[in-house]
């Protein structure tokens, strides 16, 4: 299938083409306002479009991608749902709730709309789910999560000139919580095949001197009463261990180490709570989350089952949205 992609920045280029390639896709165009990014694409061979509107207008793709500044996500996928182009949106929705609310009147009916919550994709995560659904730890107690990685005001991914817009309010919609808490919470859901229906946030803006938080910590509960728990930050040195998933059951505990993020590989082990003893889990670990979503993304716009679904998500934006607020009153 051929692929579009809405801002052709780091995360699109360096992870999100390579996985559409690896799995069995081909990018063939991007819509971009950067001159740099156009120019980038066009060395690679891509057919380059100033918006997305055009791009489609173009018949330059089948399915398409959108990785723009948050702020920046529901003119595309208003202009794919017009077109009946079937569209894989990073996380978070939008910047705004209001925004969100937007593109879900935008793709509703039986209009393909996936936000891009790698992290449920990954092969660990997968495998995680598969022991938890076969009763692997017994009954789930909770979940615990730490997310975290270093973005000072001038980060850039490759030492090169960037655009730092996730430490703007306005296009970010926040900072390191709305950028990296999200994947947590979609991913409880998805172990737990249940929903968060609680949810406390508090915020801190310690180390960087940027108006948006750098760090948070977010606490919660499912509808069956399992506790949530997801530590993210901005402020964490990446040379320190930063990634790190644990599931609780009354019978065992599952560690998924160095999983969270955009590579492949990590580690998955569980402990026996009788025993103490640690055995390994396998999973694929040479197939990274963005490879594995872009497969899951290309069998439903095939027309296989799928779990993507703008109804869960937009129900889990609004249930962050309502203890952000809070949060950001606060800080």
């Amino acid at each position: 299938m051929r692929w579009g992609i809405a801002g052709y920045g780091w995360v699109a280029r360096d992870y999100m083409a390579p996985g559409i390639a690896a799995a069995g896709g081909r990018v063939t165009a991007i819509a971009d306002p950067s001159p740099t990014a156009r120019a980038r694409a066009e060395a690679q061979g891509l057919a380059v479009f100033d918006g997305v509107a055009e791009m489609l207008a173009a018949g330059a793709c089948d399915l398409v991608y959108v990785a723009t500044p948050n702020d920046a996500h529901l003119d595309p996928v208003r202009a794919c749902a017009a077109a009946g182009v079937p569209v894989l949106c990073e996380k978070p929705i939008a910047a705004t709730l209001d925004q969100a609310e937007a593109m879900a009147a935008a793709v509703s009916g039986d209009m393909l709309y996936g936000t891009a919550f790698d992290q449920r994709h990954h092969p660990a995560h997968d495998a995680l789910a598969r022991v938890i659904a076969e009763d692997g730890i017994g009954r789930p107690v909770a979940v615990r999560i730490v997310y975290a990685c270093w973005v000072d005001p001038a980060w850039t991914p490759d030492g090169g000139a960037h655009d730092n817009w996730r430490a703007d309010p306005v296009r970010a919609g926040g900072g390191a919580v709305i950028d990296l808490a999200l994947h947590g919470l979609d991913l409880c859901q998805r172990l737990l095949d249940e929903p968060l229906v609680r949810l406390s946030i508090a915020l801190q803006r310690r180390i960087h001197a940027y108006p948006v938080d750098d760090g948070g910590m977010l606490t919660g509960v499912t509808a069956s009463g399992v506790l949530f728990q997801s530590h993210v930050a901005y402020n964490c040195a990446e040379v320190l261990p930063r990634r790190r998933l644990e599931v609780l059951g009354e019978r065992g505990l599952l560690v998924a180490t160095d999983t969270m993020g955009q590579t492949a590989g990590g580690t998955l082990v569980r402990r026996c709570a009788t025993t103490g003893d640690e055995t390994p889990i396998a999973f694929d670990a040479a197939t990274s989350p963005f490879t594995a979503q872009a497969k899951a993304f290309m069998r439903a716009a095939s027309g296989a089952p799928h779990d993507f679904s703008m109804t869960r998500d937009l129900a889990l934006m609004r249930l962050f949205d309502s203890a952000y607020g809070e949060a950001r009153s606060w800080l």
